[in-house]
């Protein structure tokens, strides 16, 4: 979410994906994480939990420096280079005070960019290259806000937030190896050049309104109004050697609004205090696509839809009870949420498509109760049991594609289910003179866990081929727990030390199979040191990736058989920053990432590569690279 509001959806079919990038970091003023299933306030269907990207406010910038008088106009100057994609970074911010009772802000930003650098050394424009394609990016943004504060009582927050990301890239390493060889067939449609280029905009307009009410039924009132519009464009050109030029143009839009009330209440009877949260939920999206371009494997036609267009809504209700008594706190909520997939047209996908798309809606409750015992003042015990529940979208219910080349078919699965969970979770935290410290331990089992493009039946032949589905499997249970917290050594030379640690881990299993799930990250381990003066501050973080080992991994689900899945070792990570404060308004900030140059991989970024390709070293995280931005308040 952006500020309470819900990120465009994610979609992806084959080589093609509507991701969630629609963001830019440098408009954000902070991110909050929320673990698990925190059905009661925030949907239902954030099954691994949730993200809220906050992005800055106009007091933000007005608070006076110690001894000053309070500004009426203050703002920020930004400017940042990154040496692992050469990335130039400008951002300025201007906010005022118009009176006392209105405060505005406007901050603008671009950042130009290349490829992300990476650890192969592989420089051939051609298939068997493993360092980074050309490639050009440019994003821009602006965010806008007016705060109203009528009386003490109100707050209305207007919200104008506009992001633009576009991307170029020469695909030096789709070109196959001269000369060419093969058969006839196989010549002719070599790949002699390929490019693409990729464009995507957000809009978002909020209305968001706090009041203080002090009635009986109502202690504050909030209402959020918001209206956002998404779209992405992906075109790929491939210049084969003496067949047609082949293009694929593909777009994807989502228009959806979104309306919450919530009010809070609180009560005292006896040695109890309660604060009831209740409210309401209703989110609303209009989604289309559309493929086109020229020279389409047959059997398809251009222009075509992979899935239909369709309406998603989700409503909900939900109540929370935060119960405080002596030293326990017992949190109770309970949300109801329901969901429609409605068809709102089949032109353009039936026909092509074997059958229409077919609309889908469901319901479910899912309560949450959350224990807290303060043991001492310094230590105290928690637990919580949340449960979630996750309707399946457009294209997972629908998604058609046909390629009778490859003898590939996905076809739709109107019978799917949503697939819900129940996780617990305990734990102790402690809160020391020197040392802060939190220990959880949690697991949650999932039920009709939704997969995306299973292999259900063939061979791969023209007379058999290979039908993919989304289908439910009955049951996936997760399980993993996490040690963090930071030692203030104290006073050192001048300065202050501490040391910031955490480590978590995690194992999944399809209760079905008994395989494991693969898209769980092996362990990581972080520790650092940081040491702050006055006029400087200095850190360096260690962060260890376990490695993801065979026993771990379920081959035979991410890649083609007889192929087995590639693996990763474990590495060991180190960077180091600085920050010189220069004035009080001035300072700058110098980084060192990845210090002893190691090169390793990220689970994610392999996921579904073969371990007999000669190209993985092309998936590879940067290897040492250099940071430094300059910071200017006024």
């Amino acid at each position: 979410m952006t500020d309470g509001v819900r990120m465009p959806r994610s979609y992806a079919f084959r080589t093609t994906t509507f991701d969630r990038e629609y963001l830019s970091l440098e408009l954000l003023k902070r991110i909050e994480v929320v673990r698990g299933p925190a059905s009661a306030l925030y949907g239902s269907d954030g099954m691994a939990g949730l993200v809220n990207f906050i992005t800055h406010e106009p007091a933000d910038f007005l608070v006076s420096k110690e001894g000053d008088a309070p500004k009426t106009l203050g703002g920020r100057i930004a400017a940042g280079w990154s040496g692992d994609d050469n990335g130039h970074t400008l951002a300025g911010t201007v906010a005022g005070k118009a009176s006392d009772s209105l405060q505005w802000m406007l901050t603008a930003t671009t950042r130009g960019a290349h490829a992300v650098d990476n650890m192969g050394t592989n420089d051939e424009p051609n298939l068997n290259r493993t360092r980074p394609n050309p490639q050009d990016d440019r994003d821009n943004a602006v965010l806008g806000k007016i705060v109203l504060r009528p009386h003490a009582a109100q707050r209305h927050v207007f919200t104008l937030e506009h992001v633009q990301k576009k991307s170029d890239v020469d695909l030096l390493s789709s070109r196959n190896s001269l000369p060419l060889r093969g058969t006839p067939a196989q010549i002719a449609g070599a790949i002699v050049d390929e490019y693409s280029s990729r464009s995507m905009e957000r809009n978002r307009l909020t209305w968001d309104a706090r009041f203080g009410l002090g009635v009986d039924w109502a202690d504050h009132v909030r209402t959020v109004i918001a209206v956002q519009q998404a779209q992405s464009r992906q075109v790929g050109t491939s210049v084969r050697n003496t067949l047609p030029l082949r293009v694929r143009d593909n777009s994807y839009a989502e228009r959806t609004w979104q309306a919450g009330l919530q009010a809070d209440k609180i009560l005292r009877s006896g040695g109890w205090s309660h604060k009831i949260t209740y409210g309401l939920d209703h989110v609303r999206s209009d989604i289309t696509n559309l493929y086109t371009g020229l020279a389409p494997l047959p059997p398809e036609v251009f222009p075509l839809k992979r899935f239909p267009d369709t309406r998603e809504t989700t409503s909900a209700l939900y109540v929370q009870d935060e119960s405080v008594h002596g030293d326990w706190s017992l949190t109770p909520g309970l949300r109801y949420d329901h969901f429609a997939l409605d068809v709102t047209s089949q032109a353009g996908f039936y026909p092509p498509a074997k059958q229409p798309g077919q609309s889908l809606s469901g319901s479910a409750l899912s309560p949450k109760i959350g224990v807290l015992y303060r043991a001492t003042p310094q230590w105290s015990v928690f637990g919580q049991y949340s449960a979630g529940f996750r309707a399946p979208d457009a294209g997972q219910v629908n998604g058609y594609y046909e390629n009778m080349a490859e003898q590939v078919i996905i076809i739709p699965n109107p019978a799917l289910k949503p697939e819900k969970s129940r996780g617990f979770e305990v734990g102790v935290r402690g809160r020391l003179d020197r040392l802060s410290l939190d220990v959880a331990a949690f697991t949650s089992n999932y039920s009709n866990l939704i997969m995306d493009t299973v292999l259900i039946r063939g061979t791969g032949t023209a007379a058999d081929p290979r039908i993919f589905q989304t289908i439910n499997t009955e049951r996936a249970r997760i399980h993993g727990f996490e040690v963090k917290g930071q030692y203030d050594w104290g006073r050192v030379a001048g300065g202050r030390l501490a040391t910031p640690f955490s480590y978590g881990k995690a194992r999944g299993v399809n209760r079905a199979t008994g395989m494991p799930i693969n898209s769980v990250d092996p362990a990581q381990l972080a520790l650092g040191l940081k040491y702050d003066t006055a006029a400087w501050g200095l850190r360096l973080d260690m962060r260890h990736h376990a490695a993801k080992t065979a026993k771990d991994i379920d081959s035979a689900s991410s890649v083609k058989l007889p192929n087995t899945q590639f693996t990763i070792p474990s590495a060991t990570t180190l960077d180091i920053s600085a920050q010189w404060r220069l004035r009080k308004d001035l300072r700058l900030n110098f980084a060192v990432h990845n210090l002893t140059n190691r090169k390793y991989w990220l689970w994610p970024d392999v996921y579904g590569l073969a371990a007999s390709s000669a190209t993985n070293d092309a998936y590879t995280q940067p290897g040492r690279s250099v940071h430094v931005s300059l910071v200017m308040d006024f």
